[in-house]
Formats: C-alpha cells, structure tokens, sequence
C-alpha cells in the first residue's frame, strides 16, 4: 500500500501544480486589461478542470489495481505469461497516435485547419490500430491455452488491459467528435476556438493513456519485479 500512496501523492502533486496554472483563483472582475483577451489569458474552461478531476480518478483507479498486481505476484501460485511481441507493435502504435495529437495540438495553435483535420484522422486511426492489435493478442493468448480462470497472472492481464481499452474507446468517442467539428469548421475561423481547445484535451488524455500502458507493459513484460521491491525498500 505505501506504493499506492506514494502514486497517489504524486497525482495530487500533479493535478494540484496543473491547477495553479490555471488561474483557478483569479478574480476576473479585478483584471485589468481589455475585454477581448486571448482565449488562454482567462481562468481555464470546465472542460479542463473536469477531464483533469477524471485523469486524477482514473489513475487512482490503475493505481490500485498495479498495487494489488505487486502484492499478488509474490504468492506462490503466481505463473506470469509470455508477453506476445504483438505488444511491441501495439505500444508503437499508441506513442505515434499520441505524438500525432500533440502535433496536431501545433496545428490548431498555428491556424492549419487541415493539418488538424489531417493529425485528427492519423491519431484515430492510429488508436483503432492498437485497439485492434490488444483483441489479436487476447485471441492469439486464449488459442495458446492462457485462459481468464486459469491462473491469477491471466486474470490480471486480461483485466488491466481491457480496463486500459476501455478509456481508449472513451476517448475514440471524444476523438471522434472533435474530428467531426473539425471537418464542419469553416476557414474563416467559426468555432475554431471550441476546436482548439478539444484538440488540447484529446492530446492531454491520450498522453494519458500513453503513460499508463507503459506502465503496465513494464508489469507484463516482467520489468517491474525489481522496482517494487526497490520502492519496498526505500519505503519501508
């Protein structure tokens, strides 16, 4: 547990600079300056603050579930499975879709309404790409015999990477309705704002999603044995 705590600080520590950033505790009837600021001069838009509260929630959620991973795979009953070479191809997948946003995020600040519309599109077929290539790995895992109930290493893996698809088919869905006002936006700049910023958040979530399957690629491919029992350590 005090690794989930560890994690835990870290978050809040995160969310909390993010935060201040933002000019959560401006007072816009005290600004002094004219009325038609830029859009990032004003206190930051619900959007930001809700999908950073749900980032916050979402990684307490893979948070606890990498801790009880740790604590089970010292018990005795534990066979850890091979981690296909698919995963590889798939990790390469999810660092070029989000590369790509953050490319497009560019983009939108640059004006390029065709380079967004273009990074949009690369980015979700991207992520289609990984999604399709976890479902391989679990057909191609259950055709070798490594079934849910047959042994708590499988049980795990099949968890946390279907929980992990399942925020990357959430965020296909804001994807895709980001790419969708994209193509409906015209050139001469009509909701180019709203664009810009859903733009932003996609980048922000899918650098996310990024981070955690890193993560549990390191747990699966057997990296992480050694820094569990190195954080132990350091705070026991």
């Amino acid at each position: 547990m005090t690794i989930v705590v560890a994690f835990l600080v870290l978050v809040i520590g995160i969310a909390a600079w993010w935060l201040s950033t933002q000019r959560i505790m401006s007072k816009p009837w005290l600004e002094i300056g004219v009325i038609d600021e830029p859009p990032g001069a004003g206190p930051p838009a619900a959007a930001k603050i809700g999908l950073c509260v749900f980032l916050a929630v979402a990684g307490v959620l893979f948070a606890l579930s990498i801790s009880a991973y740790s604590m089970r795979l010292q018990a005795a009953d534990w066979w850890p499975l091979p981690a296909p070479r698919l995963l590889w191809f798939n990790t390469g997948l999810l660092i070029l879709a989000s590369a790509t946003l953050e490319w497009t995020k560019a983009q939108s600040r640059h004006a390029s309404l065709d380079g967004v519309r273009f990074g949009l599109v690369g980015a979700g077929v991207f992520t289609l790409a990984f999604v399709v290539g976890q479902l391989v790995v679990w057909r191609e895992l259950v055709e070798e015999g490594y079934f849910l109930a047959s042994n708590p290493a499988n049980a795990f893996f099949y968890l946390m990477t279907g929980l992990h698809g399942l925020h990357v088919m959430g965020g296909l869905v804001a994807l895709a309705r980001v790419t969708l006002r994209a193509f409906s936006a015209d050139e001469v700049g009509v909701e180019r704002g709203k664009l810009r910023l859903g733009v932003e958040l996609c980048a922000i979530y899918w650098h996310f999603l990024l981070v955690v399957w890193l993560v549990l690629f390191a747990l699966i491919a057997g990296w992480a044995g050694d820094f569990f029992e190195i954080c132990r350590q350091a705070l026991s």
